[in-house]
């Protein structure tokens, strides 16, 4: 291709490059459409603010309700029925479980509603460590490695008068189930089997020439082999969850077939009042099945 052919290629593409808009320069929105994104953003700033206001009412109408209560202005809630209430659980964040105050204040709160049998869980056994010394009946070597452990021990004391406790820990959930099945496997194998009856499949039935049974594991085997290795225990009838999560955070499962499950928010912003609410809504609940 000669100069001159090159020149008038070069004169007749420059225009089209020109023309063209570097690829970060980006359209202006057209009016309509900026119109619709800031109706859309005021309308979900509005949403927030309602649901933010909503929210706050809320906790102040519940905080007022639970003053109310504990001081005794507010008659439905004087007279507790707890005839239902035979087992009480209280489930606590382990982060939580170390203000010994807080849960001290809270199994005394219990103490004075009657309340006569407790079980104290958290996942990490945080519990287990701080309230054994008094629950044994006497104090660990090293008291130090407890948090305020001679008021655990007082506390219980006074508690346990009038109230039986029982603390456990996530080992007592998924390692005590697994610590079942073991031994329900190994009482099989060894021909002392927990279960009372067996059933041929329908494979074993249509070949004679290989018979074989099934083991069928029931409840009561399960209940049994809990029993066995110290995990089992009685099904609570309420379960007070203190802590940021609204579930039961590893509580054993096959001892809540039947519990009625209540949040109660924080430890640290327990009310005395919130307990005595969530009791008397729990004796207003019916059951048409279970217990």
């Amino acid at each position: 291709m000669g100069t001159k052919a090159m020149e008038a290629f070069v004169v007749n593409e420059t225009p089209v490059f020109m023309n063209k808009p570097p690829p970060h320069v980006f359209k202006l929105m057209s009016l309509p459409s900026m119109i619709i994104k800031l109706t859309l953003g005021l309308l979900w700033c509005i949403i927030h603010l309602a649901i933010s206001l909503l929210s706050l009412c809320s906790h102040l109408i519940f905080n007022l309700e639970c003053s109310l209560i504990s001081s005794g202005l507010l008659w439905k809630y004087r007279n507790l029925q707890l005839g239902r209430l035979k087992y009480l659980a209280i489930v606590v964040d382990s982060r939580e479980a170390k203000n010994t105050v807080k849960i001290n204040q809270l199994l005394y709160w219990l103490k004075t509603l009657g309340v006569k049998y407790v079980c104290l869980y958290d996942i990490d056994g945080v519990l287990k460590k701080l309230f054994a010394p008094g629950m044994n009946g006497s104090r660990d070597n090293n008291p130090g490695d407890y948090l305020d452990a001679s008021a655990n021990i007082k506390a219980l004391d006074c508690c346990q008068k009038q109230m039986t406790i029982e603390c456990i820990s996530g080992s007592d959930g998924k390692e005590g189930i697994a610590k079942a099945a073991n031994l329900l496997c190994s009482s099989y194998l060894n021909g002392d089997s927990y279960t009372q009856e067996y059933v041929k499949s329908e494979e074993n039935v249509k070949s004679e020439e290989n018979v074989e049974n099934e083991p069928v594991f029931t409840e009561t085997d399960m209940a049994s082999a809990l029993k066995s290795i110290g995990c089992a225990g009685p099904e609570p009838d309420l379960l007070l969850v203190y802590g940021p999560a609204r579930c039961h955070l590893g509580f054993p499962t096959w001892r809540l077939r039947y519990t009625e499950i209540m949040h109660m928010g924080p430890l640290k912003s327990m009310k005395y009042g919130a307990i005595v609410k969530a009791f008397h809504n729990y004796s207003k609940k019916h059951q048409n099945y279970g217990k």
